[in-house]
């Protein structure tokens, strides 16, 4: 078991919750992909190792982690991917031609947040956001 699962178990326990067996092998199965996995690669592994859990079990057990704010989703490239948060929140730069995802540091929009709170009173959720765009190389070659 890894550090940060470790970590995940006694956050869920923390917040009331059991770690059961069922989520304990979808967590496994997040960190183990790393990021960016969809829902039906993550369901592929867990069924691999654990037949009996359904899909629709799976599922919701990738819901619960992302209310609890353990397992990001975002929207890249056409789909839906989970990774777990990790440490430092970041985003994702995708470019819409090669479809390179690159990774952005959470910073660059504590002044947006910052912004939209005090000018419109408005709290933005800004985790995990995927941005997209031309990449540098991408760009380069349509310029050539």
């Amino acid at each position: 078991m890894s550090h940060n699962t470790i970590d995940y178990v006694q956050q869920i326990r923390e917040r009331g919750y059991r770690m059961t067996p069922q989520r304990q092998i979808v967590l496994d199965t997040v960190c183990a992909h790393g990021g960016h996995a969809t829902a039906s690669q993550i369901y592929d592994s867990v069924n691999d190792q654990q037949p009996a859990i359904n899909r629709a079990t799976v599922y919701r057990i990738l819901d619960f982690f992302c209310e609890l704010q353990l397992v990001a989703k975002a929207d890249i490239g056409g789909h839906t991917v989970f990774e777990v948060v990790g440490d430092s929140p970041h985003h994702h730069l995708v470019c819409r031609q090669c479809h390179h995802v690159a990774s952005l540091e959470d910073y660059h929009f504590a002044e947006l947040a910052e912004h939209l709170l005090e000018e419109h009173g408005f709290e933005a959720d800004l985790s995990h956001l995927a941005i997209s765009g031309l990449c540098a190389e991408c760009r380069q070659a349509q310029n050539d």
